[in-house]
């Protein structure tokens, strides 16, 4: 059987833990923890280590979907789980710029430690105070427009919503697409 480890990434409150809990075929294992710091100001429990969720396609296929923690001090996590990723996504909340800057700390962080295909994913696009996806991309580092990833809205409550973004991020891997 082929499995394919795919990190879903971002800031703290970006939605990573609830983008797999809406895909993962299994319980998800997650090292949620009481958030100590100013991570207490959007939520009360943050991600500490990783979350864990599976897909399976069929007997031949299976996504492995990491989560990793938001907060900078847990980097080590970021460290292991991309070694041996084959693809990642990067969420970002895009009515959140004053945290635009820690989303592309993070980008820098992936990129320098694995050239894998990866795509952007947008979440909290309908809020209000939303930054468009070219702006986004331009406060990300990415200001030539055809170098910059795919970038897709998001909606990490909604299952078929995130079922999207995995198949976009699968299909971008496959097509062996790195930016």
């Amino acid at each position: 059987m082929e499995i394919m480890r795919l990190v879903v990434t971002g800031p703290v409150g970006a939605g990573k833990s609830t983008f797999i809990r809406s895909v993962s075929e299994i319980e998800v294992v997650d090292t949620d923890r009481r958030a100590t710091d100013e991570t207490l100001m959007l939520k009360k429990r943050t991600t500490v280590a990783f979350d864990f969720g599976r897909l399976q396609f069929g007997t031949e296929m299976a996504l492995h979907l990491y989560g990793t923690p938001g907060q900078s001090r847990f980097d080590f996590m970021w460290d292991i789980l991309i070694r041996k990723a084959h693809a990642y996504i990067l969420l970002v909340a895009a009515h959140r710029p004053y945290e635009f800057r820690s989303a592309r700390r993070i980008l820098g962080f992936m990129k320098q430690r694995s050239q894998i295909p990866m795509i952007i994913g947008l979440t909290h696009a309908d809020c209000p105070g939303a930054w468009d996806a070219e702006n986004i991309a331009i406060a990300l580092g990415y200001l030539d427009a055809n170098k910059c990833p795919p970038i897709i809205t998001v909606n990490p409550n909604e299952s078929a919503s995130v079922a999207e973004a995995v198949i976009a991020l699968v299909q971008h891997s496959m097509q062996g697409c790195l930016v």
